[in-house]
């Protein structure tokens, strides 16, 4: 059975035009050896470049829809003034599907861009190259260079990973980092090097959650012989003096006493926007016991208008010492 170019391409045989080019920009991105390096992404990128340059030209794609890729690669008929005994119209695909890519995006690489990696939790599932855009693309095109000498011993450094600090109340609210970096740029002659300093603004998101990475593309120190590595900040969580967090949820220690975990009590819990909130509680409230104030927390990173909860985790003090009568009463009250 011949090569179905529709399913390659995740479509159905009535897709637009538009709609070829949008699957294949996402599959093109998703199985591109420079980001995919399992098995086979090679090879399933140059299928997919295949795919799109039969589906995108009306004549291949007419043919192919009519007698599949037998038919097409191995000389279906045209129409002309003899009907079926026109002349045959022969397709092999000779194209580079790195050149392919690169004319696609007009020389423009998609992947120099600022994107987010949210372990997991990416909004497209398909596309894992979801971007930020930092300031546009460059000008300059992207050859992948295989079997070019430059292409051949250039590899790009590992990523340079810092911590990026922040508060719970940045995290609630989003902010607004700048990072000063110092880095070495080429010089005009591409054999000498300059020191080089750079402001790189990040937008910190409502609700992002620790380990969210930003990376900033080649952004590292740039050599004659190398490609310059990734600059990649990775947010943690600053220590706070009130809250503990997990996940988008915030817990809040409440210390009670003995007596006011027996017979109740009222716990005025603080907010990370400045309010407090009175609960109050009758009922008998054991060591490590969490009450729930639903939506008072951080905001979730899909969907920042929705909050997770406030916990409130109880700490019960126990006095150090009964004084005997105390002991004897309580003996006759709590139950064995």
């Amino acid at each position: 059975m011949g090569k179905d170019y529709y399913r390659t391409l995740g479509l159905s045989r009535g897709a637009s035009g538009e709609d070829v080019r949008r699957a294949y920009r996402r599959q093109a991105l998703r199985f591109h050896p420079d980001k995919n390096k399992e098995p086979g992404a090679e090879e399933r990128f140059k299928e997919v470049a295949e795919a799109y340059d039969v589906l995108s030209d009306p004549k291949k794609r007419e043919i192919f829809d009519k007698y599949g890729e037998e038919g097409l690669k191995g000389g279906a008929p045209t129409s002309g003034p003899g009907g079926s005994n026109g002349p045959t119209f022969t397709y092999t695909f000779r194209g580079d599907p790195h050149a392919m890519f690169a004319e696609f995006f007009d020389g423009r690489n998609p992947f120099d861009t600022f994107f987010v990696q949210r372990n997991g939790d990416d909004e497209d599932g398909d596309d894992a190259f979801t971007a930020f855009h930092v300031g546009g693309f460059g000008s300059v095109g992207f050859p992948r260079g295989r079997g070019g000498p430059e292409g051949a011993c250039r590899k790009q450094d590992p990523p340079v990973l810092y911590d990026l600090k922040v508060s719970l109340e940045e995290i609630y609210s989003g902010c607004t980092k700048k990072m000063k970096i110092s880095h070495k740029r080429l010089n005009p002659d591409g054999k000498t090097v300059r020191n080089e300093d750079k402001i790189l603004t990040i937008e910190v998101k409502r609700g992002w959650k620790e380990g969210t990475k930003i990376t900033f593309p080649k952004e590292g120190d740039q050599t004659p012989n190398n490609i310059p590595a990734d600059v990649v900040f990775v947010l943690k969580d600053k220590p706070h003096g009130v809250f503990r967090r997990e996940g988008s949820d915030i817990v809040y220690p409440a210390k009670i006493s003995l007596r006011e975990a027996l017979c109740g009590c009222t716990v005025n819990a603080p907010t990370l926007d400045g309010r407090t909130i009175p609960m109050v509680f009758k009922d008998v409230l054991k060591p490590g016991v969490k009450r729930r104030i639903p939506g008072e927390g951080l905001p979730y990173p899909r969907t920042p208008d929705q909050r997770g909860d406030l916990i409130i985790e109880f700490e019960v003090k126990f006095p150090d010492r009964i004084p005997p009568s105390s002991k004897t009463l309580l003996e006759q009250i709590l139950p064995v």
